[in-house]
């Protein structure tokens, strides 16, 4: 393999470009806009940064924030004190961390985007609107708006979310989370450097309709919104079906982050996973297997590490946001819980941090299961959530 070709400069695109540059393979990124700022609050878990150190050990501006609230229609709020912080970029800032890190790595960045990609039997043809690249293999990481529809994930209108979010110019040390009557989905309200990030995401509804709970939040929180820069963004959020069948691989290429529908499907969370699948694939990629082994090499690296994970959090998703439990919604019960149990608190922050996957709840609430009527009452709600869905 002489040239990979990475469709895409944001944070999965930049860091597979990053890795493979410099193991020494010739890399080429392409991206019409490179870094770019996005409504999705840029926050990174502990998972994110234990796993890569670099991203808190860095001198780019970011935010580390230690108290996050939940809050859920008619429950009042609950306040996670987390042990594992949050550490939160502009979008901005961190695309451009990770793009300079992959050039100095030895990746070539050209800004164009790549209208065309051809498959020929001795590699890849990329048009662009200056000419024809070549490539001997393709990374897709152009993002949930992949035009390029022979290549990536494939989904319908029930395998998305809307992103909506305002950039507004004020200061908050901690996060807010809220839960809304009906929806699946939450507002976010994350802190950043000199701004916050104040968005919805939100499954099953048009797009004015979440703008318009958004606004309605923001205006009932006195957060202003007049005159703030708006963004809106497609991101996947697979069913059950959308991951049996999701298309992450093929002849000659791998999908990465959001162009692989590699999106946490209660949380929302991107960042990790994109960074993580563009660790994978550029293993993949390094490796000795040949060429035509890489597709599959890389669905069972994705399937082992992470994505049987997603699938299952994928089955739960619409009771965590939508499901009744004892005559309230699950979110209220959930913020209830967290108030009045340090044990519950803690499974909550646990799964914020991504150090709890779906598949092992279970065997955690059995562990952590004692003789108290509201532990027993708490344990028996989890088990009602997760039902007997968890199977690989």
């Amino acid at each position: 393999m002489k040239t990979v070709a990475v469709l895409g400069g944001g944070p999965a695109g930049s860091f597979a470009a990053e890795r493979l540059a410099r193991a020494g393979l010739n890399t080429v990124l392409f991206d019409e806009k490179l870094a770019w700022e996005k409504p999705c609050g840029g926050g990174l878990t502990f998972r994110a940064y234990d796993t890569y150190p670099f991203l808190l050990q860095n001198d780019t501006p970011k935010k580390i924030v230690t108290n996050t609230f939940l809050a859920a229609p008619r429950a009042g709020a609950a306040r996670m004190q987390l042990e594992h912080p949050l550490v939160v970029y502009s979008r901005l800032d961190l695309n451009n961390m990770l793009l300079k890190r992959a050039e100095a790595a030895g990746a070539q960045i050209e800004k164009a985007r790549v209208l065309r990609a051809e498959r020929r039997r001795s590699g890849w043809a990329l048009q662009t609107k200056s000419g024809t690249a070549e490539a001997d293999f393709v990374v897709v990481a152009n993002g949930a708006r992949n035009s390029l529809r022979n290549l990536g994930t494939e989904w319908t209108a029930s395998d998305t979310m809307y992103a909506l979010g305002y950039y507004v110019p004020r200061n908050q040390e901690h996060i807010d989370i809220q839960f809304l009557q009906n929806l699946e989905g939450y507002i976010w309200v994350f802190p950043r450097c000199g701004h916050l990030s104040v968005g919805i995401c939100g499954k099953g509804e048009p797009a004015a309709a979440l703008r318009a709970r958004l606004e309605r939040y923001m205006s009932e929180k006195g957060i202003p919104f007049k005159g703030a820069s708006f963004f809106g963004h497609v991101l996947p959020a697979l069913s059950s079906r959308g991951w049996r069948h999701n298309r992450v691989a093929g002849d000659g290429w791998v999908a990465v982050g959001d162009a692989a529908g590699l999106v946490d499907p209660i949380t929302g969370e991107g960042l990790y996973y994109a960074m993580r699948s563009g660790d994978l694939a550029s293993q993949v990629l390094l490796d000795d297997s040949p060429l035509s082994d890489k597709a599959e090499a890389y669905r069972a690296r994705l399937r082992r590490d992470f994505m049987a994970d997603l699938e299952f959090g994928s089955s739960l998703a619409r009771r965590v946001f939508v499901g009744r439990f004892l005559f309230r919604t699950v979110p209220s019960q959930m913020v209830a819980f967290m108030r009045r149990s340090p044990r519950f608190n803690s499974l909550v922050q646990d799964l914020f941090a991504g150090t709890q996957p779906y598949l092992g709840l279970k065997s955690r609430l059995w562990r952590n299961l004692n003789g108290t009527l509201h532990e027993v009452v708490m344990n028996f709600f989890l088990q009602r959530l997760v039902s007997s869905e968890e199977t690989v």
